[in-house]
């Protein structure tokens, strides 16, 4: 899986994932989006952003808990 918005620059954000080189986090989007922020919201709020940023955030993120073993006590 290629993901063309994503990236991982240690000089930018200390290596955290983030919306082309933006220092916009990844993390911060799917925050937004778990909040109920709706798509409109956050291209209101950070009009830098576009849709497509965070389609790709929300399934960047999916990807990652889907490779990650969760142990539940």
């Amino acid at each position: 899986m290629v993901f063309d918005r994503i990236t991982i620059n240690p000089e930018v954000c200390f290596g955290k994932p983030c919306i082309r080189n933006l220092r916009f986090p990844v993390s911060q989007i799917v925050d937004l989006a778990a909040s109920g922020n709706t798509f409109g919201q956050i291209l209101d709020d950070f009009p830098y952003l576009e849709e497509e940023d965070i389609q790709e955030a929300l399934f960047f993120a999916s990807t990652l808990v889907k490779a990650t073993e969760i142990k539940v006590a």
